[in-house]
């Protein structure tokens, strides 16, 4: 019986997870390569030209920026290879991959909203608005970055660079060519990716995450600006799901009357705690089979260093906005 309860954790917790993991991460890195085949990254750059010509970034950047509304897996394979054929340096590949915070934010928004709206109502779209003002704001630090920290692009150049091979080639040929590059790149994916996942999840297995949720719960009670019902909801959202954060939040609205701008602020300050142990956990085993764990380390750090700046900012800037209307 124990056996079975094993053999039912690691299938649950790892071995499927990490096939889900390894089929996604094979799909965006088959779909980039055919992108790059077939050279529509050059069409797909036009699109977010104008934005990124203020960043000083080139064309793949552009083109990845654009890809990653619809995939970020795609968007940051587009990123590596352009980064290993040495088409961009390190500096814009890291500013690259945060620009396309925006877009991988986008791109979850609408699932968030209709998952946050059946528990706190109204007070959803408050959260939700905060969170993109955020993300606004965010990709405008990274675009001013970009001016400061890369050199400027020739006028108009943004898909120059670009191959601007337009003659007419074979389906069979351009699927050849992505297959092998697609055989060539996988195996080196996967053997970062497989080991790194394993590992995070035999660290939280003898409690590593779950110490450093607590150290981070235990800091919660420092925020005294919200009433002590709605720490609830900070502690759910750092130790369980979003949705478990929501479903207090929910239940809290109607058994404390909480209002919809505590529910707010204490969901924000959950996201702003709870992210980085998360990110480790589930987005650095993936980066690190895309770019290697040296760069994954520093991208995931990036990232989440701009999302807290950020997040905190404008929950900030809410509560301050909170307190003169109320007082």
């Amino acid at each position: 019986m124990l056996a079975n309860d094993t053999l039912l954790m690691l299938w649950d917790g790892l071995v499927w997870p990490l096939v889900r993991l390894c089929f996604f991460i094979s799909i965006g890195l088959l779909i980039g390569e055919f992108i790059e085949s077939l050279n529509w990254t050059r069409h797909a750059a036009r699109l977010a030209a104008p934005l990124a010509r203020r960043a000083h970034l080139k064309d793949v950047s552009a083109a990845s920026f654009s890809v990653a509304f619809f995939s970020s897996i795609t968007a940051n394979t587009m990123l590596a290879e352009a980064y290993e054929k040495g088409a961009i340096s390190e500096r814009e590949l890291i500013i690259s991959n945060l620009f396309n915070s925006l877009p991988t934010y986008i791109l979850h928004l609408p699932s968030i909203f209709l998952i946050a709206a059946p528990f706190i109502g109204s007070a959803a779209a408050v959260y939700v608005g905060l969170t993109a003002v955020a993300a606004i704001l965010r990709t405008g630090a990274i675009v001013y970055s970009g001016r400061f920290f890369l050199p400027a692009q020739d006028e108009g150049c943004v898909s120059c660079r670009l191959d601007e091979m337009d003659e007419k080639r074979e389906l069979k040929s351009i699927a050849r060519k992505a297959l092998k590059r697609f055989k060539k790149r996988l195996p080196k994916m996967l053997y970062l990716t497989c080991p790194i996942y394993t590992f995070f999840f035999a660290l939280k297995q003898v409690g590593v995450f779950d110490w450093l949720e607590s150290l981070m719960t235990d800091s919660v009670f420092f925020f005294n600006f919200l009433p002590p019902e709605s720490i609830t909801i900070v502690i759910f959202h750092m130790t369980a799901e979003f949705t478990a954060g929501l479903a207090a939040a929910g239940a809290l609205m109607s058994d404390t009357g909480l209002s919809a701008s505590h529910i707010v602020g204490a969901l924000m300050l959950g996201n702003l705690l709870s992210t980085p142990i998360k990110a480790l956990r589930r987005q650095f085993p993936y980066y690190a089979g895309i770019y290697g764990p040296k760069l994954a380390a520093r991208m995931v750090f990036y990232n989440q260093l701009s999302r807290s700046v950020s997040i905190a900012i404008v929950g900030g800037a809410y509560y301050m906005f909170y307190l003169a209307v109320v007082f």
